[in-house]
């Protein structure tokens, strides 16, 4: 168009007067030279200002020249990635992202499938991605999309399960806030690459008294606002007291260390309170002080055994054997450490013949950290490197590849053609000494993981090596299965009662893989 017939423009032409049909010129109305956009005009440049800081805030910035900002001494600063992408539409390609992080994001936390429903969340994600416009994908988009996730990844599963020579099960059931009946089956196994896809006797008085002071303190959150207080005017971590449940290992430990750790600061707290609470005496704490030496072993001990990520098998005798070294019993121990100690060992002896004791032997002589079998008395180390050489005899060589030729046919094989031949020439296969060489194996220090020692060590040790895939893969406890009954706990709740068992079993797997993988 021609200078002399181009429609008046305001600030700087980015802005003309709408052009009617008939040639004339709207002036209520104007076009953005820039995006086309069309604004209402009141006879103020107010409003187009915003557009041209909203909408388009370099062009704005470079057409102010040093004259405005500068010259009024305003220090001008760089304009933002969210400055500059504000307005433009999100792609498809980032739409699709945001959705499988969504459904990827649900399954993981346990949140609700309703949360796609939340005008918040989508207030998030429009400012995050600078497009106003953006919309939550549907709830039937987010299901579909964690079921193709579980798909893929359930296939990722099953790849690793054929290629297995050995897997370890562990089962165990569940029941929902629907009375619907979900049984958990927990697969451990050691792929090619070597990755791993109590008595309380003689304290009852003292255990007594903190349950009650523990209780005072859980049930009132006035009472435990006034702990807080004290807390921080001692200088210490604010901390709630913990509760012991007789089905958590290891809580009445806890109970007792935060009790102990925040002494004064409870006694401070109940003394300025009406109450008719007895803490424990201080031949009380000394107890408590005791129980707590005598429980840290074995919370250290349950809590290696109930490891998902690690070789648990292994460590099982090394770790009994211990916990029966801490509990021998004393000249010096009092009258209430010899019983309880005697009970912990009693039942720890009971325990112990619930166990496939053969099982953890050969266990423990395939983890390079404990060959050395120090776990065992000495009568019984021999008999566990004779089963484990019958388990080298007995092992079959590792499958060929398919489309792969043997360049020679299997000396087995050989040996049954020349069954009929009366020469006593024929070379008989030498024994395999190959426990022996291990036998002879520096030990691996107890740092190192096992897993990398026979991924370094398979080619030395060939059949062996697949029998420690089998031996060491195998959980020491049920705990991992037990693990996905809370984790299916956070997600089948009264708000979530109508989830379909099909959802929920490919929820609950999903937050498990994925927790794994992290």
């Amino acid at each position: 168009m021609d200078a002399a017939m181009k429609p008046p423009g305001l600030l700087q032409g980015k802005f003309i007067f709408k052009k009617l049909p008939n040639g004339n010129l709207d002036k209520t109305k104007v076009v953005c030279t820039l995006c086309n956009a069309e604004l209402v005009y009141c006879r103020s440049s107010s409003s187009l200002k915003y557009h041209l800081n909203a909408k388009h805030p370099l062009a704005n910035a470079e057409d102010a020249g040093p004259s405005t900002d500068v010259a009024q001494g305003k220090s001008r600063r760089q304009t933002t990635m969210f400055e500059c992408n504000r307005g433009k539409p999100v792609s498809t390609a980032l739409s699709a992202k945001l959705t499988n992080l969504l459904a990827q994001w649900i399954a993981t936390s346990c949140r609700p499938i309703s949360v796609v429903e939340d005008d918040g969340l989508e207030l998030v994600l429009q400012a995050a991605t600078g497009d106003p416009s953006y919309k939550l994908p549907a709830r039937r988009t987010i299901m579909r999309r964690i079921h193709d996730q579980h798909a893929a990844e359930k296939a990722a599963k099953n790849e690793k399960m054929v290629e297995a020579r050995c897997v370890a099960l562990t089962g165990d059931h569940w029941t929902s806030v629907n009375n619907d009946n979900y049984p958990a089956l927990l697969y451990t196994l050691i792929d090619a690459s070597w990755e791993l896809s109590f008595a309380l006797g003689g304290f009852d008085g003292a255990l007594a008294k903190c349950r009650k002071v523990v209780g005072h303190f859980k049930h009132s959150p006035a009472n435990s606002d006034e702990l807080n207080v004290q807390q921080a005017s001692l200088g210490q971590v604010q901390e709630p007291l913990v509760q012991d449940v007789p089905t958590r290992w290891n809580s009445t430990l806890e109970m007792i260390k935060r009790v102990m750790r925040n002494r004064d600061a409870l006694y401070t707290t109940l003394s300025q309170q009406k109450h008719n609470l007895a803490l424990p005496t201080n031949a009380e704490y000394e107890k408590l002080a005791k129980l707590e030496k005598l429980l840290e072993p074995w919370r250290y001990i349950t809590e290696l055994l109930g490891g998902d990520r690690y070789v648990s098998c292994s460590v099982v005798l090394p770790g009994l054997c211990h916990l029966q070294h801490v509990m021998k019993i004393s000249d010096d121990d009092p009258a209430y450490i010899v019983r309880f100690k005697a009970a912990f060992t009693k039942d720890l002896n009971q325990q112990s013949e619930k166990i496939n004791l053969e099982w953890l032997k050969v266990a423990t002589a395939l983890d390079p950290r404990f060959k050395d079998l120090k776990c065992l008395p000495r009568a019984e180390r021999e008999p566990v490197w004779a089963k484990l050489s019958e388990l080298v005899k007995r092992e079959e060589p590792a499958l060929q590849p398919l489309g792969e030729e043997n360049p020679e046919p299997p000396k087995k094989k050989t040996a049954l053609l020349l069954m009929g031949s009366d020469s006593e020439s024929d070379e008989e296969t030498p024994e395999d000494n190959t426990v022996e060489r291990y036998k002879v194996e520096p030990s691996a220090s107890l740092d190192q993981c096992p897993l990398k020692w026979w991924s370094d060590h398979t080619a030395v040790y060939g059949k062996m090596a697949l029998i420690a895939r089998k031996y060491l893969g195998t959980p020491a406890t049920t705990v991992p299965c037990k693990r996905l009954f809370s984790l299916a706990g956070h997600i089948v709740q009264k708000r979530r009662s109508s989830l379909s068992p099909e959802n929920v079993n490919k929820l609950v797997c999903l937050s498990d893989w994925w927790k794994k993988e992290k």
